[in-house]
C-alpha cells in the first residue's frame, strides 16, 4: 500500500490512459480514495508553503498577511466544487462515472502541480530575475499537464468521446461559476441578516 501510495500516482501522470482505465475498472476502490485524499492533503500544504516561502521575485502577496485557513479554501472548494458540478452534469448525459471516481480522477491530475511547483518553492529564493522565466515556464507547463491529466480522467470515467468530453468540460466550468455566484450570494444574505441582527440588538439594549 504504502508504494502504491507513490508509485501508481506516477505511473498514472506518465500513462494516463492506461492508468485511469485500472483505476475504474480494476483498482481497489479503497485504496485510490485514500490516494486521492493524501494527494489533495500534500497539494494543500504545497500551496500553503508556496505562498509562504517562495522567493520575492514571484511571490504575490506578502506572507504576512497569508491567511493558511483561506489558503486550504482556495485548493478544496474548487476541487469540490469541480466534482460537484460535473458529477451533476455527466449523471444527465448518460456520463459512467461516479461521485467518488470523479473525486478521485480529479486528485490525481493534481500530481503533477504539486511535482514540479514543490521543488521551485526552494529554487525561486535563489534565481535571479532573469531566471523567472524558468520558473512561469515550469508553472505553466505544470498547470497545462494536470489540465491533459484532467481531460483524460473526466474521458476514461465517463466513457465519452472526446468532443463530448471537451463540451462536458466547459459545461462544468460554466457550472462552477454559477455555483460560486450562488455561494456568494448565499453568504451575502447571511451576512446581511447577521448585521440586521446586531443592529436590533444593538437598539433595545441602548433602550434598555
Amino acid at each position: 500500500m504504502n508504494r502504491e501510495l507513490v508509485k501508481y500516482p506516477l505511473h498514472l501522470i506518465v500513462h494516463p490512459f492506461n492508468a485511469y482505465w485500472d483505476l475504474k475498472y480494476e483498482r481497489n476502490k479503497r485504496h485510490t480514495l485514500i490516494t486521492a485524499f493524501v494527494i489533495l492533503f500534500l497539494m494543500i500544504i504545497t500551496n500553503v508553503l508556496g505562498n509562504q516561502y517562495s522567493g520575492f521575485l514571484v511571490r504575490l502577496s506578502n506572507p504576512d498577511d497569508m491567511n493558511s485557513l483561506m489558503e486550504v479554501v482556495y485548493v478544496v472548494v474548487p476541487v469540490l466544487f469541480w466534482c460537484v458540478a460535473n458529477w451533476s452534469l455527466t449523471t444527465l448525459m448518460d456520463g459512467e462515472g461516479k461521485f467518488v471516481e470523479i473525486f478521485t480522477s480529479t486528485c490525481f491530475a493534481l500530481v503533477p502541480m504539486m511535482i514540479i511547483n514543490f521543488p521551485w518553492i526552494w529554487l525561486s529564493n535563489v534565481i535571479s530575475l532573469q531566471e523567472t522565466a524558468f520558473y512561469y515556464f515550469c508553472n505553466s507547463a505544470a498547470v497545462l499537464w494536470s489540465a491533459y491529466l484532467l481531460f483524460v480522467g473526466n474521458m476514461t470515467v465517463h466513457q465519452y468521446s472526446p468532443s463530448k468530453t471537451i463540451g462536458t468540460i466547459l459545461l462544468t466550468i460554466v457550472a462552477m461559476g454559477f455555483m460560486a455566484f450562488i455561494c456568494l450570494l448565499f453568504f451575502g444574505l447571511i451576512q446581511q441578516m447577521i448585521s440586521f441582527v446586531h443592529v436590533i440588538y444593538q437598539e433595545l439594549m441602548l433602550r434598555n
